[in-house]
């Protein structure tokens, strides 16, 4: 490579050969349980006006203040590239009257950006697959969805990951657990992590998933939301574990499992690989494969009505590295050209083949003695040799298989 070739942007990557197509198995495994469990499909922008995500996800969260890629347009308005897809997911179903469609449920997914530190599984441009139910308020709802990741990750192969479970209550549990925990904080608060001392003034809640040393003592008996449940609120979360047991999904409860957002309510979840399994040794233990919670308030945020909604993403880097890198698939059929006048004949057979759902490719350049030997190092299902003085050799694995009907003419 010249000195003077440009390099990838720090934090970017190019996906190819078995990555690629781990990367692509994700999505079509995606695309296929979604379609199973009738979530619409659903394309956005990938970039939104800058206040869409400040008023959403809060000025003084570090997405906004420190991780956003935005920028001042030629029009002076002020654009960011999107960091995450709920919020504009929300703008959407607000601005295009979504409303008549609720319970609404969507699917998307694409790339997303964020300014900060590369490392492994994580880029400043990634890819998330994103589910949603908007719109429906019952505990019904969380399960549906929670079902939905769980049936997408058993589709992908992937073992050794645990739901973890919380519910955050609704607004007067929270507010009072919320008070709780800043008076219990407070009386140590020069004891704790540098970052939990902030998180105090702006996000208590947070404090309970810090993962610093200084904290762990404080934060293991700090004041549970249990303490602060509304008799409706308990009622919601033995709905969403009591179904979540009908449907077969296997769940942990995690007591400090939280959303900072004031937006949040009710329940909270991650999917996390078991600590010694195959998925923690390739992310680590604390690594969250999948997350998501219901945000009965973000709406309102953005100007809307209140709309109960509940949602989760996935990076699709995160579920490629666990399942692995994945071979091209085998080509049905190789049309292998010996004597080069036959070129056209070959493009003909190629398009009867691709219009009967096979796949097909032809090697026509190279020397005409060893294009065969090419054909055979790909290992297809069927070989077409098209040979000298129209001459013809068919060479396949199994004498049934369905290619050689679409060339019954050579056979």
């Amino acid at each position: 490579m010249s000195a003077k070739t440009p390099k990838a942007v720090r934090g970017t990557q190019d996906i190819f050969g078995p990555e690629a197509e781990a990367f692509a198995f994700v999505v079509e495994t995606f695309e296929r349980v979604r379609r199973l469990y009738r979530f619409r499909r659903a394309e956005f922008p990938v970039f939104e006006r800058t206040e869409v995500f400040a008023r959403s996800l809060g000025e003084t969260t570090d997405v906004v203040s420190k991780e956003m890629y935005s920028f001042e347009d030629r029009g002076g308005e002020s654009l960011t590239l999107r960091p995450e897809f709920t919020a504009g997911i929300a703008r959407a179903f607000l601005t295009n009257g979504w409303q008549q469609h609720v319970p609404l449920k969507l699917a998307t997914h694409g790339p997303l950006f964020r300014y900060e530190r590369p490392q492994k599984g994580r880029y400043r441009q990634f890819h998330q697959i994103d589910a949603e139910i908007i719109g429906a308020p019952e505990p019904q709802a969380d399960v549906e969805l929670l079902a939905f990741a769980d049936h997408l990750l058993r589709e992908l192969g992937i073992e050794g990951v645990t739901l973890q479970l919380n519910t955050l209550g609704d607004g007067d549990s929270r507010e009072a657990w919320r008070a709780a925990l800043v008076e219990y904080f407070g009386k140590v608060r020069g004891e704790l992590s540098e970052d939990s001392q902030e998180r105090l003034d702006k996000n208590p809640l947070r404090i309970l998933d810090s993962k610093d040393r200084r904290d762990r003592p404080f934060v293991a008996d700090a004041p549970k939301i249990d303490d602060y449940l509304s008799g409706d609120a308990a009622a919601f979360f033995e709905s969403v574990t009591g179904g979540l047991d009908a449907a077969g999904v296997r769940w942990q409860r995690a007591e400090s499992l939280v959303r900072g957002l004031d937006y949040y309510r009710h329940t909270a979840f991650e999917f996390i690989p078991d600590e010694g399994s195959v998925a923690a040794d390739a992310l680590g233990a604390q690594s969250t494969v999948l997350g998501g919670g219901r945000y009965d308030g973000l709406m309102e945020s953005l100007g809307g009505p209140a709309t109960p909604a509940v949602g989760w993403a996935a990076g699709i880097e995160r579920l490629a590295m666990l399942v692995g890198e994945r071979a091209e698939e085998a080509v049905d059929l190789i049309v292998v050209v010996e004597d080069d006048s036959r070129v056209d004949e070959a493009i003909g057979v190629l398009k009867t083949v691709r219009l009967q759902g096979f796949s097909a490719e032809a090697i026509t350049s190279g020397s005409p003695r060893k294009r065969y030997d090419k054909a055979v190092k790909r290992s297809p299902k069927a070989i077409l040799t098209l040979k000298p003085e129209m001459g013809v050799g068919v060479q396949h694995e199994n004498p049934d298989e369905p290619v050689l009907a679409a060339i019954r003419r050579y056979v």
